[in-house]
């Protein structure tokens, strides 16, 4: 399921290095949230726990693919190399178990830039047994006639319109699936029809990117934001966090997101020097029409020119979305997309086998509750009292609502 080291999201080895180098002793606690209404057996959960007891642990990072990233990402620097050669997971930091509702429960605790890896890979690892153990009817049988070869194939066919549809309209787009794909098999299927499209740009998984000679695409995520809530302050968390980013990367990876504490709380952290050295901000949550109105506005109060700044939108994308956000935005402001579950599980096509609504979020560091509040109510996550004071401090809502 889990093909390589490099079988992950770049922006989490990305983080991994900025911890490491600015917080080496912080301590982590993720959780795993189900926002859907899927369930869970006995036997996923004992299949789940062999997964991360005895395949994960065997991965690590070859020769070829450490040269790799020397080559196509001179961002990683040789210290981290160094590290990552030497990395393995370690199953004592996971802690899996199934509720009475059936309902599955993921602890993750230990050092941050040891556990900070698990995320994609565990959701990944959840996301194929699932559709392997507990729902096996998209898969096809021979009652109606198809075939587990038949439904890829058609899958297949599916992908390449969507790609050519995206080529059409002039959509630049990445590829974002590795979280909640299907299955590794798909994911793999997915990348090699999209390489043909010409304004496909990258991928987010760097075990795709280097074996498909792709762009690996990724910065930062929640969890940095987050993270640095807790170690250096919350009140103006998105500045010190991002303020901490240039430090580590010198204004590469400059792409800032922006929704952790809302979007209002981030442009207010968003002075001239920050607008000026990030090329643009990634869109997870909220409205995108008003998102786009919004940071236009910032631009123009800060005499930057949106024309030479970029918007990544990443929130459930499909195509008939990125092409109609591409129209609002043109003449306006540049835009690309991350495009994730509807490539690698696609709603439409799977329609009576939905895929999983799940995340696994940062809960705490060194003892500290951290939360997200996002653009979008439904999107919070943490603790509730933790929540609160959030919202309190960031003036989105007094304590006792």
């Amino acid at each position: 399921m889990i093909q390589s080291i490099l079988d992950n999201d770049l922006y989490k080895f990305t983080m991994q290095l900025a911890v490491l180098e600015l917080f080496p002793k912080a301590q982590a606690e993720y959780r795993f949230i189900n926002r859907g209404t899927q369930r869970f057996s006995a036997e996923f959960v004992e299949e789940l726990k062999r997964v991360i007891n005895e395949d994960l642990p065997k991965l690590a990072l070859t020769e070829e693919e450490y040269n790799w990233l020397s080559e196509h990402c001179p961002y990683l620097k040789p210290m981290y190399l160094e590290y990552l050669k030497n990395f393995r997971f370690k199953p004592h930091e996971v802690k899996v178990c199934l509720t009475e509702e059936k309902d599955l429960d993921i602890h993750i605790k230990g050092p941050w830039h040891s556990t900070i890896l698990w995320e994609i890979v565990l959701m990944a690892a959840v996301s194929e047994l699932y559709f392997t153990i507990i729902e096996k009817a998209w898969k096809g049988d021979s009652e109606d006639g198809r075939t587990p070869e038949s439904v890829l194939a058609a899958y297949e066919n599916r992908i390449f319109e969507m790609g050519k549809i995206l080529e059409e309209n002039n959509c630049l787009f990445s590829e974002f699936g590795t979280r909640r794909r299907r299955s590794s098999e798909i994911h793999d299927r997915v990348i090699k029809t999209l390489a043909g499209i010409k304004t496909l740009i990258g991928t987010s998984n760097v075990y795709f990117a280097k074996k498909y000679n792709l762009k690996p695409i990724g910065t930062v995520g929640h969890e940095w934001i987050m993270g640095t809530s807790a170690l250096v302050g919350l009140r103006y968390a998105n500045r010190f966090a991002f303020d901490n980013w240039v430090n580590v990367y010198n204004g590469d990876l400059a792409i800032a997101l922006t929704d952790t504490f809302g979007s209002k709380a981030f442009f207010k952290d968003m002075d001239l020097r920050l607008s000026k050295i990030y090329d643009g901000f990634r869109h997870d949550s909220g409205d995108p029409y008003d998102f786009v109105d919004a940071v236009i506005e910032h631009y123009r109060k800060m005499g930057i020119d949106p024309m030479k700044k970029l918007i990544v939108f990443s929130d459930a994308l499909n195509t008939d979305m990125a092409i109609q956000l591409k129209r609002y935005c043109e003449g306006k402001i540049n835009c690309s997309f991350g495009i994730g579950t509807s490539l690698t599980n696609n709603s439409d096509f799977f329609r009576e086998s939905p895929p999983l609504n799940m995340v696994i979020k940062l809960h705490s560091i060194d003892g500290i509750p951290v939360v997200k509040l996002s653009d979008s109510p439904e999107k919070e996550t943490g603790d509730r009292d933790a929540i609160r004071v959030a919202n309190y401090i960031f003036g989105r809502k007094g304590l006792d609502e």
